[in-house]
């Protein structure tokens, strides 16, 4: 007797469904006036060049957007001015998160108010609460309005790890739907892929391309004020299938990433060196930063221009 041999089924052309907020993220800087005021028109301008060359959804008011030294005001301004400026072609998410859980709260519904799809929800700083209370404190916020949330783990800056655990438990709320991850805990958010739906955005440069092979959902990049399309084409050849592509380009932008983001200085500060350069809205950073100097701008610009000197194909 013999066994009839069936062939394997044929890989599958559906793509996956869109990720929550777009997959290319841009962590963007707020635009100062020389006079350190904020800068509407120049925030305007800004978001429809890099959602022109490829962003699908804005993140403001989180690190890159000096979050701790704008007002609530300028925050719910800032949304209201990108919203205008985008429309319905991407995607916005505003930072709210706090160290006071109630001004968090305050800050999501205002967010909701001025036109943002989302939020970006950072832990609670310095008080570093344990788990329960970080648990807590996310409900909280996601209870408070009809906006699905993004949590920000980053406890290199907060001091506290949302940990593998508490997301897991975080992602049975039906608003807690993404996660930005600057954990550096590669395997923690594998852990949380593998068990969950919650759609996991690399937060950090280096990561965009291997978290997104292990099914990422994207990246939220700081480095994408400079090259948005650079960053995007990555995505695109991965998605294409050519995942030698992919990890050429991702090579290819390490240098202008690591000057940028591994310098000694804020991301903030750089970007807005390089986009300064360039001819491009971003105006000073606010004290306590300090603008870049002269050499370390000369540098990024360097960098920037042997990348954008190699063709993206």
């Amino acid at each position: 007797m013999t066994t009839a041999l069936t062939s394997p089924p044929s890989p599958t052309t559906t793509p996956p469904p869109a990720p929550a907020f777009g997959r290319a993220l841009c962590a963007m800087v707020t635009p100062f006036t020389g006079a350190g005021a904020l800068d509407l028109d120049g925030a305007r301008r800004l978001a429809d060049r890099l959602v022109s060359a490829g962003c699908d959804g804005l993140v403001l008011s989180g690190t890159t957007g000096e979050s701790p030294t704008t007002s609530d005001a300028e925050k719910a301004e800032l949304v209201a001015a990108v919203r205008e400026a985008v429309g319905g072609r991407a995607s916005i998410v505003a930072g709210v998160g706090t160290s006071d859980t109630r001004h968090t709260v305050e800050l999501a519904r205002a967010a909701e108010r001025a036109g943002a799809d989302g939020v970006l929800v950072v832990s609670p700083y310095y008080s570093r609460p344990p788990q329960d209370a970080l648990e807590a404190h996310f409900r909280e916020v996601a209870d408070a309005s009809g906006l699905p949330v993004m949590l920000y783990d980053i406890p290199g800056r907060t001091g506290t790890r949302i940990e593998p655990d508490t997301m897991l438990r975080l992602a049975e709320h039906p608003r807690i739907v993404a996660v930005k991850d600057c954990s550096y805990d590669f395997l923690g958010a594998q852990k949380v892929l593998s068990r969950t739906e919650l759609a996991y955005y690399a937060g950090c440069e280096e990561h965009n391309l291997a978290l997104y092979a292990v099914g990422g959902a994207g990246y939220v990049s700081t480095v994408a004020n400079v090259v948005p399309d650079r960053l995007r084409s990555v995505l695109d050849a991965f998605d294409a299938g050519d995942s030698t592509q992919a990890a050429r380009l991702q090579q290819q932008a390490t240098e202008l990433v690591e000057s940028m983001m591994a310098s000694g200085l804020p991301g903030t500060v750089t970007t807005k060196g390089l986009l300064g350069d360039l001819g491009l809205p971003a105006g000073p950073v606010r004290a306590p930063l300090r603008p870049a100097d002269r050499e370390t701008v000369d540098g990024l610009r360097a960098a920037y221009e042997r990348l954008v000197a190699r063709p993206a194909s």
